[in-house]
């Protein structure tokens, strides 16, 4: 009787350590995750504090600020807000224009400028250098001899008396096409004809068609606040602003002619037409308001 006990106990403890090494082998084999080296190699992008550089926990602007979005540059920035890359550098005191931060908050507005305009989209202000003579055509004869006094005369008047005169023989495409609100006036960049309309899901501007080389003309007055080939997808560029209000981008071009800083005037030819990161040669062609891509047909002259 005791034998067979003992037989039964040993059989019992034969079969626990079994079911005991069963069970370790598949707790061995089973995958475990490290959830925290999962997270500690993870990047993570530093904010850097500053009086005109913060965070903004509820991810929403104010006026006059804007919030670095993944794939963002100065270059796309500036265009974005209507405002000089080099001046956002400045008021935002970033010497390293190459190194900015997701999730942070730059200034876009001149320190202690009140922010009415990017608050307000009708306050406007008045364009940058705005014409004092009416700009000659693009391919008009040279003038071989100097006007006599009395023609001088009668031309700075006409000149004086309103900026609608240079564009006096296009009528506007619709009301108020040939003057912006602020008195901005704008001419066509390029002789080329019309290949893209605007489209502001996909094409923020006009494509206007041409051949390698073509000039291509400043549509305002103002001032080259980027020349080069920074922002992807546009090829060589150059973007003028013209006012707190307006600025124009030039895209694709072959050869750039002006630099930034420089001050050019409507009608001045700014590059040659290309097809640098295009897939045809074109002048791509925008019209931005406080950076916001407008139909640029709005304020062009009729052809």
């Amino acid at each position: 009787m005791l034998v067979s006990r003992v037989r039964v106990l040993g059989i019992s403890l034969l079969i626990a350590g079994l079911t005991l090494a069963g069970c370790s082998t598949r707790m061995t084999r089973a995958p475990v995750e490290d959830r925290g080296t999962a997270a500690a190699s993870a990047p993570v992008a530093a904010v850097v504090v500053s009086p005109t550089t913060t965070t903004q926990q509820d991810n929403v602007a104010r006026p006059g600020t804007y919030i670095v979005k993944p794939g963002d540059t100065l270059i796309r920035i500036g265009l974005d807000t209507g405002q000089s890359w080099k001046d956002i550098a400045r008021w935002n005191q970033i010497e390293n224009t190459n190194l900015i931060e997701v999730g942070q908050v730059l200034r876009v507005t001149p320190p202690g400028v009140a922010n009415a305009a990017q608050a307000n989209p009708g306050v406007v202000t008045r364009p940058v250098a705005p014409p004092s003579v009416a700009p000659v055509a693009a391919g008009a004869p040279a003038q071989s001899q100097p006007p006599s006094a009395s023609a001088s005369a009668s031309a700075s008047a006409s000149a004086s008396a309103a900026p609608a005169v240079a564009t006096a023989s296009a009528a506007p495409a619709v009301a108020g096409a040939a003057a912006a609100e602020d008195g901005t006036s704008f001419i066509w960049p390029s002789s080329g004809s019309l290949i893209a309309g605007f489209d502001e899901a996909h094409n923020k501007g006009l494509d206007i068609g041409g051949k390698s080389g073509d000039a291509i003309l400043a549509a305002a007055d103002g001032r080259v606040v980027y020349a080069g080939a920074g922002l992807r997808g546009y090829g060589n560029l150059i973007i003028l602003k013209h006012s707190n209000t307006f600025l124009t981008a030039y895209a694709h071009n072959r050869t750039l002619l002006v630099k930034e800083d420089q001050t050019v005037r409507r009608g001045q030819k700014i590059a040659e037409m290309g097809s640098t990161d295009s897939d045809r040669v074109k002048l791509h062609f925008e019209i931005r308001r406080q950076g916001k891509p407008v139909d640029p047909a709005r304020y062009l002259p009729a052809r």
